[in-house]
């Protein structure tokens, strides 16, 4: 009886383990030992008007990277949110030490809205065992429901791939597919912790393996989307990992939306954006709302534009969209700052996307100031927390110490308002 009892909860379990629905992945080799559990889909957008947001996360985060990328896109792309931003990154911290320090670090600043990405340190670089899953499956899950306790949304996110054994991990063991394979492990964790606890969830992992063996393919053997050491990504990766964040807190992604008639020469235009002039073909707008920016060669792992051509982020998340109607049949040359592209008259009825057509464009000097502003900020954010909180000035008084470094914080929180101001832009249509 005992045995058939045994037998009967196996046999239970395994049905249990096939009905987990999986992601669909591409149809080469390379992915048959990959079993990704399937995203639990959720409506609507996570991201609200005025919200805080912490980043927060290891080594990866502490590059102040992907979190750069979020914020800058957050400042002039989403102004109308009114969003505020602070990273929190960690180099070498796992699920249970940000566990420990979260209260002390982060919530005394009452964020509204988390995400988070760990497991790259928890799977320990080596094979993955049931032990590494129970700590990080326990300390992800204390951590979410301690957001959420203080009113706080969270995002879980998951840990990338890595690209190569880390030789600098000197406790490093197995493969680099056994890597990915506990990292995987880790991501189906986030997922089913999503699922339970009513929360969004970033898929990091999946774009970062597909894209990261088809960009080697596109690009050449060299090209190291989970970074040249193998674990922390240039910008290409970063960009990537940004894109699954922002995607998750399910912002719309259209920027602007400028609809023009040939015929009438009557242009209207999205919220944002406001037209001064319309004369001799050309417009002349004041905007309040910046695309996303980005230069660089496409085949470079440090590009951030290369990362833009791995995942679809001008498509959802960075749509400038010109049409133009009542066009005659024939070729246009589009003017747009000092560049200049050609489209058909059925192209521009269609609608063109500025954003990823016009590498350089009237809002890139712009763009460049605000992301430097919001660089250092993030800089001083690393400082705040790991060298001043956590040093001897913490420990001394760590109501001074926030006082003290939250008014050092201050002018270069002003200094990315200051950096973002509206730009006056023409676009000019000629045939060709």
């Amino acid at each position: 009886m005992k045995q058939l009892l045994t037998l009967l909860l196996l046999s239970l379990l395994a049905q249990a383990v096939g009905a987990v629905e999986l992601e669909s992945l591409p149809g080469d080799p390379y992915f048959e030992p990959f079993k990704p559990i399937k995203i639990p889909v959720r409506e609507g957008a996570v991201i609200q008007k005025g919200d805080s947001l912490a980043i927060c996360g290891d080594s990866i985060t502490e590059q102040k990277m992907y979190s750069r990328i979020m914020e800058t896109y957050l400042t002039v792309c989403v102004p109308q949110l009114e969003v505020t931003v602070r990273q929190f990154g960690w180099s070498g911290e796992r699920a249970p030490g940000f566990y420990a320090r979260m209260a002390n670090d982060v919530q005394r600043f009452k964020p509204t809205l988390a995400t988070t990405c760990y497991g790259m340190n928890d799977h320990l670089y080596r094979s993955y065992t049931e032990e590494i899953g129970r700590v990080y499956r326990d300390n992800a899950l204390a951590i979410i429901k301690d957001f959420k306790r203080q009113g706080v949304r969270v995002i879980q996110g998951s840990a990338g791939t890595v690209g190569k054994m880390p030789s600098w991990v000197r406790t490093a063991q197995g493969t680099v597919l056994d890597l990915n394979l506990g990292l995987l492990e880790l991501r189906n964790i986030d997922v089913q912790l999503a699922e339970q606890e009513q929360v969004s969830f970033a898929d990091v992992y999946l774009p970062m393996l597909v894209q990261g063996f088809y960009a080697k393919q596109k690009y050449g053997e060299d090209y190291m989307i989970s970074g040249k050491d193998g674990v922390h990504p240039g910008w290409a990766g970063q960009l990537v990992m940004a894109y699954a964040f922002l995607e998750a807190m399910g912002l719309e992604g259209e920027i602007a939306r400028i609809e023009w008639d040939a015929d009438t020469q009557k242009v209207t235009v999205s919220q944002g954006h406001r037209v001064l002039s319309v004369k001799d073909n050309i417009v002349t707008f004041k905007s309040h709302a910046y695309p996303f920016c980005a230069t660089g060669p496409l085949d470079n792992d440090g590009s951030v534009r290369s990362g833009m051509t791995l995942v679809p982020f001008n498509e959802r998340l960075n749509r400038f969209i010109l049409m133009v109607r009542n066009l005659s049949s024939g070729k246009y040359k589009v003017s747009w700052g000092d560049t200049v592209r050609t489209y058909t008259a059925e192209a521009l009825a269609r609608g063109v996307n500025l954003a990823a057509d016009y590498e350089v464009n009237p809002f890139s000097e712009a763009f460049q100031r605000v992301d430097n502003a919001v660089g250092k900020k993030q800089e001083y954010e690393t400082r705040q927390v790991k060298t001043l909180f956590h040093g001897p000035e913490g420990r001394v008084n760590m109501d001074a110490t926030v006082e003290l470094t939250e008014e050092t914080r201050a002018p270069l929180v002003q200094a990315v308002r200051d950096a973002f101001k509206p730009v006056e832009h023409s676009i000019q249509i000629k045939a060709f």
